[in-house]
């Protein structure tokens, strides 16, 4: 087993975003066909371009506000789908395909503050992570993002 875990969005959030069609920040939920790949932060699953409904909006992954609070657009599945259970490894959809998810781990310390960053690259996700907490042991957590979009992924935790 690793020495970290998955965070997905909560169903619990994302269902209130779903009902009231509006994020934490009083912006109106957009509701489109997938352009694009996503992906959905609650499934970490690729979208089907051109098929799946998503849903897009703001949203802030952190819970303390600093300079480091960064919120963004992300996408969810307009349709209530199953949170990612597989946590103790990266999910394997968005690790295979480099292409369209070019990956950057950020690293926070307990208080929130930036500590760490590192670009994935051609380098093995789940490897890099449990190496990470292993030789840095001031980092809390991480956020895995896009790292040409820039969008907030998931959240990884260390165990």
């Amino acid at each position: 087993m690793n020495n970290f875990k998955i965070v997905p969005l909560a169903k619990n959030y994302v269902q209130r975003i779903r009902e009231t069609r509006q994020d934490d920040f009083g912006h109106e939920v957009i509701e489109q066909i997938a352009t694009g790949f996503g992906p959905c932060r609650v499934s970490l699953k690729p979208f089907e371009k051109g098929i799946d409904s998503r849903l897009l909006f703001t949203h802030s992954p952190f819970e303390i506000d600093n300079p480091f609070n960064q919120s963004g657009p992300i996408f969810i599945n307009a349709a209530d789908v199953e949170e990612y259970k597989d946590i103790y490894r990266f999910p394997p959809e968005i690790k295979a395909n480099k292409k369209s998810f070019p990956l950057s781990l950020i690293g926070y310390n307990h208080e929130q503050m930036m500590v760490f960053t590192q670009l994935v690259g051609d380098g093995d996700v789940d490897e890099m992570i449990a190496e990470i907490f292993e030789q840095n042991p001031y980092v809390e957590y991480l956020h895995a993002r896009n790292s040409e979009a820039c969008c907030y992924i998931c959240k990884i935790e260390r165990l």
